[in-house]
């Protein structure tokens, strides 16, 4: 895999994760306390021996840039790098991103000189552990173009995603991108034989649909960004107008995946991953995800009472319950504070290593109250604080926080004041 260049997509908006992606690009987002989202594609990039990856950045790329710059360095006498290519105005081209293939078209200057065997295309926003190297053996086995990654679903979840068919190879007939008419849905099930073809049980899961990873043959890919202009995206352009002439092919994932791209699905599956039967794991032998590198001392823990939580390092929680929630690096829980399937970022620095002139501490406050709540880095939660989500809790935009989908988001760097209550 060494002569496959990936090229990781994280310059979009990223709207529907607002307000977490007010200050932060979408894969900046902090993961599980002490990840970002990027780190999941940069480390199943290492572990299938891809070295060689470009990111491609527009939307507050600062600490976007700052965490790859500072987590990822490979040795200087390899092949390997990992590369950001920022949205720029250029002689040719005076506009930003407008899409996800327009992103790498204005960028493709700079692949033309990598001599790649294969360019792989991955999103910013996804939760998955995935050998890339068996998705290359398909695309190479079916002599395919372009390789598509899918996954099964409901039809619930269909209408979400692009959706295929295939026939008896693998390869796609069809590809729609997010079919809503009961009548579409009808004509895109799976037939039940390509799922036990590929040893997997449908299970109410009879549609295919894409991952957003992609596999190109360089000269294809090259050929259709410069010569197929209007086509700035692979989901509603690429992969649709691409099988009538060339050889588009399926390659069935069965691991856990999810899109990470909205509040919601961003606040279960972290609480999913709080839970005895996670379906994630950071931490497998041999195929860690990596992060940054920090030099924090081990979480300090008097008299609390914690289930069912992941305690990142260099955290206090002092005197008070944690159930079901993710806490931060630094995080800091002060006396007879309750915090319930809730994720808390925690701080990017220590009090005091910065001059603040809040009258309240870093941190949730002694015998405040935080449920179904998102706490971005570095807020300042007082005393006696109640913040409470629940369902159909209208969405709102207050002092230093946002309700949206029935979840309250503290927001990052925001001060609660004593007493306070959001619910």
């Amino acid at each position: 895999m060494s002569d496959v260049v990936a090229l990781v997509l994280g310059g979009g908006r990223g709207s529907r994760l607002y307000p977490l992606t007010a200050e932060r690009a979408k894969p900046a987002v902090p993961l599980a306390g002490r990840y970002r989202l990027v780190d999941i594609p940069l480390s199943n990039c290492i572990h299938s021996a891809i070295k060689r990856i470009y990111v491609f950045t527009q939307f507050n790329s600062a600490s976007l840039h700052r965490h790859i710059n500072n987590s990822y360095k490979f040795d200087i006498f390899g092949r390997g790098f990992i590369e950001i290519l920022a949205a720029e105005q250029t002689v040719e081209s005076g506009d930003w991103y407008q899409g996800t293939a327009d992103a790498i078209r204005k960028q493709v200057r700079e692949l033309d000189h990598l001599n790649a065997s294969h360019f792989l295309i991955l999103s910013g926003d996804q939760l998955y552990r995935m050998d890339y190297r068996t998705m290359l053996e398909t695309h190479i086995r079916a002599d395919a173009d372009i390789t598509v990654g899918v996954i099964p679903v409901t039809r619930e979840a269909a209408g979400a995603f692009g959706v295929l068919k295939v026939n008896a190879e693998g390869a796609i007939t069809e590809f729609v991108e997010k079919p809503r008419t009961p009548e579409l849905l009808d004509s895109l099930i799976t037939p039940p034989s390509v799922f036990s073809e590929a040893g997997l049980e449908a299970n109410g899961r009879d549609y295919l649909a894409s991952m957003g990873v992609y596999l190109f043959k360089p000269e294809v890919l090259i050929r259709i960004l410069r010569e197929e202009k209007a086509w700035v995206d692979f989901g509603h352009d690429v992969i649709p107008n691409s099988l009538k002439r060339l050889k588009v092919q399926s390659h069935l994932f069965s691991g856990y995946w999810e899109d990470i791209g909205t509040v919601r699905s961003y606040y279960e599956t972290s609480i999913l991953l709080t839970g005895p039967s996670s379906p994630f794991e950071f931490h497998l032998p041999g195929q860690p995800i990596y992060s940054r590198p920090r030099f924090l001392p081990g979480a300090r823990v008097e008299r609390a009472e914690i289930s069912n939580s992941v305690i990142c390092e260099g955290s206090t929680i002092i005197g008070a319950r944690v159930s079901d929630s993710i806490v931060g690096i630094r995080s800091i829980i002060q006396d007879n504070a309750t915090i319930e399937r809730s994720v808390l970022m925690g701080s990017d620095y220590f009090e005091g290593e910065k001059e603040s002139t809040s009258a309240i501490p870093m941190g949730i406050g002694a015998g405040s109250v935080i449920s179904r709540a998102i706490i971005d880095k570095n807020a300042r939660i007082g005393k006696n604080v109640v913040i409470r989500g629940s369902d159909g809790m209208p969405n709102a935009d207050g002092s230093g926080y946002a309700v949206r989908d029935g979840l309250v988001i503290v927001l990052k760097n925001a001060t609660i004041p004593d007493g306070a209550r959001i619910e």
